[in-house]
């Protein structure tokens, strides 16, 4: 059995040696990317025969990632003298599929099957007696929560390494032993995932995102994506990769309509406008050469004021109040809003350049006071929406319950901010986001419905994204969400997003018993 074990050893060191010789030019230019995660992250460890990995909770201390003792039965195919019969046998024994393991003893040299803790299909398996399998003990990695939070935790990839979300973040946190203990709110974190899939079902997104969190100091308590995957089978998804990836900080999108709020911040600190200030809709305007029009092509008559612009969303209002600013100073509050910036996230962020607001055309300062032509993270835009919420100024959103980066930068005055909370309660009261109203509660927030580029840059598809970022209470907030669904099959975010919205929100104020505003009938 030492020889076995030996010659074991031996395979794996050749085997890697082998392959870093053969592979090495193909793997890093080829195709880095998918065979970094292969090898690296979508093979499995033996055991961890070192400190024990520290493990990952939800904030109230649910188990998110822990360490888990398990058997593993190890097959030397080459000393298998009957495959047929071992199949047969380890199949019955193990609930598997008798002909894919016949396959496997018979073309994989090694095959190393976690069989977990169960002393009934250990003692069965010793029975057998057969030459070239034994047992071995082992700490394997178990996420007990399955797919939830899974876009957060990420996994343990081979070679001990943490791959994807926390598990990547904190590796060498994690490594040493240390747990970490979560911002996440199980019950919020829970529910909000359940809320996806509900949604899923009657809108037919592709893609869609929750995440809450608290404006105030940035922590996060729920991250909700669909589709999910289950960690502890991660080599199932070999194929998709992407699946691996949080949309939060790792896909970026035009948000549309729910950008208009940042072009009012702007105008109201710069004392261009006040949330009465009026304008008369044209309909349409052309600029460089470019005509924008607003949704469906309509026109509004009359004044209209700026709350109504945000109330309507009408795009040409959010023109009228760019135009008023120089362009420089609105390039200046971009940067201040951390638009080319990584948030500081405690997980892997990327960051889209937005070369072509840089460039200063007009046209491209027109249709950012929009939405469209400008890119951003949603946790990018989440961050945004926590100033206006709390008054002003850029938080870190975070994770890690003990996250010691929480540096505040005021970026707007507690005047501008109460101005244009009461101008998004508005919304809600009065506007396209009706849908989201709570009985009893004052919510703030706005809704974006913008169109996704053509897969070759060249114009827009009609494929859409959907979203609302809301918070509540809205004069003293304590929660904020954001909702992002890829090409639902409605219209506008009016019919998909605010909906979605509106059922997390109603359950936040349940559970965490929030006092109303006001008395309702």
């Amino acid at each position: 059995m030492k020889n076995l074990r030996e010659k074991f050893l031996f395979f794996l060191i050749l085997l890697g040696f082998l392959a870093i010789l053969t592979k090495l030019g193909f793997l890093q230019i080829k195709k880095g990317d998918y065979y970094r995660a292969l090898s690296f992250g979508l093979t499995t460890p033996l055991f961890e025969k070192k400190t024990q990995r520290g493990e990952i909770f939800f904030r109230g201390g649910e188990p998110l990632a822990i360490n888990k003792f398990s058997y593993f039965l190890v097959i030397f195919s080459k000393k298998i003298k009957d495959p047929q019969n071992l199949a047969e046998n380890l199949a019955q024994i193990l609930g598997k599929n008798k002909d894919e393991l016949l396959e496997k003893i018979k073309n994989e040299e090694f095959l190393l099957i976690d069989i977990g803790d169960d002393s009934e299909k250990i003692n069965k398996i010793k029975k057998l007696n057969s030459e070239g399998i034994w047992i071995e003990e082992g700490v394997k990695r178990y996420y007990p929560q399955k797919e939830l939070a899974a876009n957060v935790v990420g996994f343990l990839g081979g070679e001990g390494r943490g791959q994807y979300g926390v598990e990547e973040f904190y590796d060498s946190y994690l490594k040493k032993g240390k747990n970490l203990i979560l911002t996440l709110d199980y019950k919020i974190q829970f529910q909000a995932e359940k809320i996806l899939k509900e949604f899923h079902e009657k809108l037919e997104f592709e893609k869609g995102q929750i995440l809450v969190l608290n404006p105030e100091n940035g922590e996060i308590l729920a991250m909700a994506t669909f589709p999910s995957f289950d960690p502890n089978e991660y080599t199932k998804y070999v194929e998709n990769l992407e699946i691996f990836k949080n949309p939060f900080t790792q896909e970026v999108y035009e948000p549309g309509s729910a950008f208009k709020p940042v072009t009012m911040a702007i105008g109201l600190q710069e004392k261009k406008i006040t949330p009465e200030t009026t304008y008369e809709d044209p309909g349409q305007i052309k600029i460089d050469g470019w005509i924008i029009k607003n949704y469906d092509n309509r026109r509004y008559p009359g004044e209209i004021t700026m709350t109504e612009v945000l109330e309507k969303s009408i795009n040409t209002g959010a023109v009228f109040v760019q135009s008023k600013i120089e362009n420089f100073v609105f390039l200046d509050y971009l940067k201040k809003f951390g638009i080319f910036e990584k948030t500081g996230i405690d997980l892997a962020e990327i960051l889209y350049d937005n070369q072509e607001i840089k460039h200063g055309r007009d046209i491209n300062f027109a249709t950012a006071s929009f939405g469209q032509g400008i890119a951003l993270t949603p946790i990018q835009l989440a961050r945004i929406y926590c100033a206006i919420a709390n008054g002003g100024k850029l938080i870190t959103p975070h994770l890690n319950k003990d996250f010691e980066n929480l540096k505040k930068k005021r970026i707007l005055s507690k005047e501008t901010t109460t101005k244009l909370a009461k101008m998004l309660i508005s919304v809600v009261e009065n506007g396209f986001a009706k849908r989201a109203k709570v009985p009893g509660y004052f919510i703030a927030g706005k809704t974006g419905t913008s169109l996704q580029p053509k897969k070759d840059k060249k114009g827009y598809s009609e494929r859409t994204w959907q979203s609302f970022v809301g918070f509540f209470p809205a004069l003293n907030p304590k929660f904020l969400v954001l909702v992002k669904l890829d090409n639902p099959k409605t219209k506008t975010a009016e019919y998909s997003a605010v909906p979605v919205f509106k059922e997390i929100a109603d359950y936040v104020i349940k559970i965490k018993q929030i006092p109303p505003d006001y008395e309702t009938l």
